[in-house]
């Protein structure tokens, strides 16, 4: 009997697909691995996914388009590789009678670390300090600031929010949670405030939110005047949660003082990005989860989960 083809679009992924193929074997599944650098554009998804009884998603456009497309093919099921699904369209996938899923919970460690690595990383600007000793053979010394007894405004308090937070209190900072949807965890002994209030307080301004109609370009002109002045701002959430022209004019007049962003409005960022132009910055390729332990992890559910939508695994 043939074995139902699974399409994998997710770059993580992809970069340890060789590591999968006993896993696809184990589920009863075949795969095909895409050629991606970050995602697929819409209508090369058109193309491509009716070709596929399955498809693991990555940040692709999972468009209406795209499933109705994939439904008149052989799509009959997809799961998305990951946490966040902004990119999806969870009610075309309902409408075509596609199941789908995501993987949640699975990267709050992961992505939590590389917050606090890019906190620390502005804070003391070691980055700065690594790029003037490699490309201007200098030996710079700035002064930065010390994490412990400044504050945090950070924005978002789910897995990665808290997780987040947990390394930022074993800092010594003081950390106060923006998030509606708040609920105490153990152990955790944070303020909360409701935005943008407080938010002249913070020395951080750390986003670990969903991407959706409330967080998205949250980070704005009209916010700037309650921020004070050069603070550093982390992103790890999503590129659209802030809106860059407000982050490049903070930048610009040193209302912001750093940012450290793995995320962009529009990805890979592009040579000519007016970002670029600020040395003191952090950028990162949407890589935070990208852990090798974590891409195994979360694969091999992923995997699990499309064999079970296909029939092929209890």
């Amino acid at each position: 009997m043939t074995r139902p083809n699974v399409l994998v679009t997710c770059p993580p992924m992809l970069g340890m697909i060789d590591a999968f193929a006993p896993d696809f074997e184990e589920n009863g599944l075949a795969f095909t691995a895409a050629t991606v650098t970050q995602i697929m554009s819409e209508d090369e998804l058109i193309e491509t996914v009716p070709g596929y009884d399955g498809w693991i998603i990555g940040d692709d456009p999972a468009t209406r388009r795209v499933v109705e497309a994939g439904a008149a093919g052989k799509l009959r099921a997809a799961v998305k590789w990951g946490v966040g699904v902004d990119n999806v369209d969870f009610a075309a996938f309902r409408d075509a009678g596609v199941p789908v899923e995501n993987t949640p919970g699975v990267f709050g460690g992961e992505v939590a670390d590389i917050a606090l690595a890019y906190a620390i990383g502005l804070a003391r600007e070691t980055y700065f300090i690594d790029r003037q000793i490699r490309s201007q053979n200098a030996w710079p010394k700035p002064t930065g600031i010390s994490l412990a007894g400044r504050t945090v405004a950070l924005v978002g308090f789910g897995d990665i929010g808290s997780q987040t937070a947990k390394r930022l209190l074993a800092c010594g900072a003081r950390v106060v949670v923006y998030d509606p949807a708040y609920k105490p965890v153990a152990e955790l002994d944070v303020e909360t405030a409701a935005w943008p209030a407080r938010l002249g307080e913070a020395d951080f301004l750390i986003f670990t939110c969903p991407l959706n109609d409330a967080t998205r370009h949250m980070f704005n002109d009209s916010m700037l005047s309650e921020l004070k002045p050069g603070v550093r701002v982390v992103n790890v959430a999503r590129g659209p949660v802030i809106e860059q022209a407000a982050l490049v004019a903070a930048l610009r007049d040193g209302t912001v003082h750093s940012a450290a962003l793995d995320v962009f409005e529009v990805e890979p960022l592009a040579p000519d990005n007016p970002l670029r132009q600020f040395e003191q910055c952090i950028f990162g390729s949407h890589n935070g989860s990208n852990s090798a332990d974590a891409v195994r992890r979360v694969s091999r559910l992923a995997i699990e989960k499309i064999a079970q939508f296909l029939g092929t695994r209890p």
